[in-house]
């Protein structure tokens, strides 16, 4: 379709895209201070929040080598119930913006839950799936979804991806937009463009400029700082060490060994884990350098594991697994070496992923995340309106209650 000087169109694989192309939208070497709709830094309308971690420079979940191991692995497309429906906007002839979307044919590996609102539709005569997820498949990290090109108007091009997004929607029969894990200012944004608004809640850590892992202990409560210390040492009382692995240090090894416990423990929550060993190869061959390994080794053998992504300023934790259980291991290999990196690395957060209130104690803090959500039936998108204004004051409630409760010394 064409719009305004735009040409929309949608790509069934980001290969039809092209790496150059992508990665010129999604992560520019010189993120300009226009990435976002509204044509200001997300963020800076308050000096005092935390900073957006959309605003990011580099986010490696945006990036075409991601996406497209993804896509290379089987992980998505073919029968997986995510089928790549890419949007991008030629303008004079080039790719001005691109956005990451799949038809869904059922909510799985989203982590914004919408299996109520898929139950009530379809009890009430509606069909629910397919839908258009734009998202990071099995990824609940914030970032851009409107990946605009140096140089082009920002509102412009989202607002093209839009209505581009509104055409496939309907080319594929589909009920609804999901947008999931955007930052503030783009949500704000979005529910001026008809979106319903949501928010969520996880827990990150935040770098005050801690020289090192003893200076933000410091700044905990003594009670806290304690339990700390004594679960670090705890987690290594068995003869365990911890090495951390980066670029050409993770061997074939290292990657065999997390993917075994990856498997173990997906199999566990979720009956089968959404991620097969090609795509990890695939990363290690383009993106090891942006792929922290926190290994956990005994008597001579790896026995647990966690990967991170490291994007400029955030370190990004995503999957854990292990073959044997130690006290606080778990504890030590997410958490405490996350930060140790972070503060070493001079990162400004690390993003923990999805759930898990028993971060607070360990230093991370409440953090508000955003979604928005098209539907295209009036009378069901007034009833998830209804629901969702609910939610966001129940969010909020929750959020200053948690704020509370954090382990850093008061005043």
């Amino acid at each position: 379709m064409s719009d305004q000087g735009f040409t929309i169109k949608a790509a069934s694989s980001i290969e039809a895209i092209g790496r150059q192309a992508w990665d010129r939208c999604a992560n520019p070497l010189v993120a300009a201070p226009q990435d976002c709709p509204s044509g200001r830094r997300p963020g800076a309308e308050d000096e005092a929040a935390a900073p957006d971690p959309s605003a990011e420079h580099f986010n490696p979940f945006i990036s075409y080598d991601f996406l497209h191991a993804l896509e290379a692995s089987g992980c998505v497309g073919g029968r997986s119930g995510w089928t790549p429906l890419h949007l991008f906007v030629t303008h004079d002839d080039r790719v001005a913006g691109v956005m990451p979307a799949y038809g869904k044919s059922h909510s799985q590996g989203e982590y914004v839950f919408d299996w109520g609102w898929a139950d009530a539709y379809e009890r009430a005569g509606g069909q629910y799936y397919p839908k258009l997820q734009v998202s990071i498949p099995f990824t609940p990290a914030t970032g851009r979804r409107f990946l605009v090109a140096p140089g082009e108007d920002p509102t412009l091009v989202s607002s093209a991806l839009v209505r581009g997004a509104k055409a496939a929607l309907s080319s594929i029969g589909g009920s609804s937009i999901h947008a999931t894990f955007i930052g503030h200012d783009d949500w704000q944004w979005l529910g001026g463009q008809g979106f319903l608004q949501r928010t969520d809640q996880q827990f990150h850590w935040l770098n005050e400029g801690y020289g090192d892992f003893e200076a933000f202990l410091a700044s905990l409560a003594s009670r806290k700082r304690k339990t700390i210390k004594r679960e670090r040492r705890d987690a290594l009382a068995n003869g365990i060490t911890i090495e951390r692995l980066t670029g050409a240090d993770i061997t074939k090894e290292a990657w065999d060994a997390f993917y075994a416990f990856y498997m173990d423990t997906g199999s566990r929550k979720w009956g089968r884990p959404y991620l097969n060993r090609k795509f990890y190869a695939l990363i290690g061959e383009t993106m090891a350098e942006h792929v922290l390994l926190v290994m956990a080794r005994r008597e001579g053998r790896y026995i647990a594991g966690a990967i991170n992504f490291i994007g400029s300023d955030t370190l990004y934790g995503r999957n854990w697994g292990c073959i044997e259980d130690h006290p606080f291991l778990h504890f030590e290999v997410c958490y405490h070496q996350a930060i140790e990196f972070a503060i070493e690395r001079r990162l400004r957060r690390v993003e923990a992923g999805a759930q898990g209130e028993h971060k607070l104690a360990r230093g991370y803090r409440p953090v508000t995340t955003y979604s928005a959500h098209y539907i295209a039936d009036p009378g069901f998108r007034r009833a998830v309106d209804d629901y969702l204004a609910h939610e966001r004051a129940e969010v909020a409630a929750h959020h200053e209650a948690l704020d509370e409760a954090t382990p850093f010394r008061k005043g």
